[in-house]
Formats: structure tokens, C-alpha cells, sequence
């Protein structure tokens, strides 16, 4: 929580500084990553003096610390979604469809959260193995009934996961690279990566084909 957000009753300035400070401290922090960003370049980002932003953060740890835990809140969200009660082809292709779409809306957020995990994850450990595990383990239970239940192929339900995080969050943290290779500009990609994205993992619950234990 920052210093203006722990005040009580906080004004409207203040909590339009606050935002301001975030934004452009995502903006540094999806850049830069933690250790390139300093404090003066937010503050220059937010159109702030340094010690006008240390008014409301303490630290340059500080604001990275509110962002990531308001961007893990976010990223859960779409899993959260996952209807158990639910077509489970359908909710798994609409999941897999959220996370793109959030790899297009939120390429910042993205790349902030891949450099954290990058780097060891020290800063969110908790969270990743509260919240996030706590999450994750409920939908892949729900992954596992609908796999032996035979509404969907059997499927490791973490890997699934894994698997649906790593090919949506590719458009987002490496789309200069997407871009060179495609020599589209910015988004126009996306229509047909959700496309593909929605065949690919509909024939992966949908296949009869399974991996046993001691195959590749």
C-alpha cells in the first residue's frame, strides 16, 4: 500500500497522484526491469520531483511491490472464470482467449511480471505460493474431473495450464519479436494468433491421444 493510500480518507489529488506514480512506474519497471529503473525516472515519467513522489512511496521496492500485488490480482482474474459448471471446451477455450486478449490489452503488465519471475520471484513468492497455488490447484481439480469424467481428454491439468500461460504471454513478452518475424504492426497479429491458439488447444482436450509416463 503507498503512504497516500495509507492515510485516512485520502484526497482526490492524492489518489490521482498515486495512480500517476503507478503508471509511469510501470511504464520505467516494463523498460527497464527493477534494477534499471530508478526513482528518478519515474518521477520524471509522473512529471513529479523526486521528493514529491517520496511523498507517496517510500521506495523504488515500494512501488513495484504495490504493482506487482495489483497485477497479480488482475492476472488471476481470467482463471478465476473458469466455470465449473460450465462446456469444459468452452471454458477452456474462453480462458485460453481471456489470456491473449491480456496479452494484448496488458503487454506492460506482462513483461513487469515475466522480469519478476525472471529474476527469482523473490519480491511475489508469497503470493505465488498462496494465492496463485491456492487458485491454480482449485481450477486443476476442475481440469482433472472433467478429464476423468471423459468431457474432455485426459490431460495433466498443470501443464495445461503451463502450457496455455506460455503460448498467450509469448505475445506480449516477446512481441518484437512476433512483429519482426511477421512484419505486422502492432496487433495486427492477434486475430489469427486467437484463431490458431483456439485450434491448438481444442484438439489438445479433444484427442483421444495421451502421454504416458515414460514417453518424451
Amino acid at each position: 500500500m503507498s503512504r497516500a493510500s495509507a492515510r485516512q480518507n485520502p484526497t482526490r489529488i492524492q489518489r490521482e497522484k498515486t495512480r500517476a506514480i503507478l503508471a509511469a512506474a510501470l511504464d520505467v519497471f516494463s523498460a527497464e526491469g527493477y534494477r534499471g529503473a530508478t526513482l528518478d525516472q519515474i518521477a520524471e515519467a509522473a512529471r513529479l520531483s523526486k521528493p514529491n513522489l517520496l511523498y507517496y512511496f517510500a521506495s523504488k521496492e515500494d512501488i513495484h511491490r504495490v504493482l506487482l500485488e495489483r497485477l497479480l490480482d488482475t492476472w488471476l482474474e481470467p482463471l478465476r472464470g473458469l466455470d465449473p459448471e460450465g462446456d469444459p471446451v468452452a471454458e477452456i477455450e474462453a480462458y485460453v482467449v481471456r489470456k491473449l486478449r491480456m496479452a494484448r490489452d496488458m503487454p506492460r503488465e506482462s513483461r513487469l511480471f515475466a522480469g519478476e519471475v525472471l529474476s527469482g520471484a523473490t519480491r511475489i513468492a508469497d503470493q505465488i505460493r498462496g494465492p496463485l497455488r491456492a487458485l491454480v490447484d482449485e481450477k486443476a481439480a476442475v481440469l482433472r474431473g472433467w478429464s476423468e469424467a471423459g468431457r474432455i481428454a485426459p490431460v495433466d491439468p498443470y501443464h495445461l495450464i503451463f502450457s496455455i500461460w506460455a503460448a498467450t504471454q509469448h505475445y506480449a513478452d516477446f512481441d518484437a519479436q512476433v512483429r519482426g518475424i511477421l512484419g505486422t504492426s502492432e496487433g495486427a497479429h492477434f486475430p489469427e494468433a486467437e484463431r490458431y491458439l483456439r485450434h491448438l488447444f481444442r484438439r489438445a482436450i479433444t484427442s483421444e491421444a495421451t502421454i504416458g509416463p515414460d514417453e518424451p
